[in-house]
């Protein structure tokens, strides 16, 4: 592998985080993935070559500090918070990390990752927000797990599909509303099927934020099945590799 070739885009979030805090979201512009996983796939469970993965892994394990592991997660759709580290991938859409021994990873390839840092650097978490795990708590978990008061908390929405491309069904309209009545206002009447409806994520992200008091968000402005940068599990028809989000204490 040239190493040169392979090192990873990556994508900065515009965000006010203080210094002590590192964050990033790889793309699929350059790396050592081929194919349809083409170029920086660090998934292991899409069906990928595993010697390619480890490749992208390794390089990633470069841009945070071999000195500082990954906490990889099995990520599963729930609102369960990893809060220590663990060289096994514990079930969890989240993670925390309030020291510098590790750096909080997700995988997303249309779902939304949500990172947060607390205004002194001092914290950091990153959720995994598909429909179902953000319909279901994660980020209600993730703020609750950083302990500390929301409105002293920064967040930053990171590439996820947008809402012209995100067909859902009546069930996902059910679940985001009956928790949160004023969630409608971020779905449309789909134009392709009667009674399906065009999901906004980000829009579904911020109303649960600013509920918690959370008012500090930035990003939000993407979308994983627009830009050929990204992978999207929806345009390529499931046969598609993830990026990597990842924040970490300095």
């Amino acid at each position: 592998m040239n190493d040169t070739l392979a090192q990873p885009t990556l994508l900065l979030p515009d965000w006010p985080a203080p210094s002590p805090v590192g964050a990033f979201v790889t793309t699929r512009e350059t790396g050592p993935s081929r194919g349809a996983f083409a170029s920086f796939n660090t998934a292991l469970h899409v069906g990928d070559d595993p010697q390619r993965v480890a490749q992208c892994r390794a390089l990633l394990q470069r841009q945070v500090g071999d000195e500082r592991p990954l906490l990889w997660l099995n990520q599963v759709h729930g609102a369960k918070v990893q809060q220590e580290y663990s060289a096994e991938p514990a079930s969890a859409d989240a993670a925390v990390a309030f020291n510098q021994r590790y750096a909080c990873v997700i995988q997303t390839a249309d779902c939304l990752p949500v990172f947060f840092c607390d205004r002194r650097g001092t914290r950091v978490a990153l959720a995994h927000a598909g429909w179902r795990s953000l319909a279901g708590g994660v980020l209600e978990a993730s703020v609750a797990a950083l302990g500390i008061e929301p409105s002293e908390l920064l967040a930053w929405l990171g590439p996820a599909i947008s809402n012209a491309q995100f067909e859902v069904g009546p069930e996902v309209f059910d679940a985001f509303v009956a928790v949160q009545p004023e969630a409608a206002s971020a779905f449309e009447p789909s134009p392709y099927r009667l009674g399906h409806y065009m999901a906004d994520m980000y829009r579904l992200a911020r109303l649960r934020l600013e509920r918690l008091g959370v008012s500090h968000i930035s990003g939000g402005h993407f979308c994983t099945a627009c830009e050929s940068r990204f992978y999207s599990h929806r345009r390529d028809d499931g046969q598609t590799g993830r990026m990597a989000s990842v924040i970490w204490l300095k």
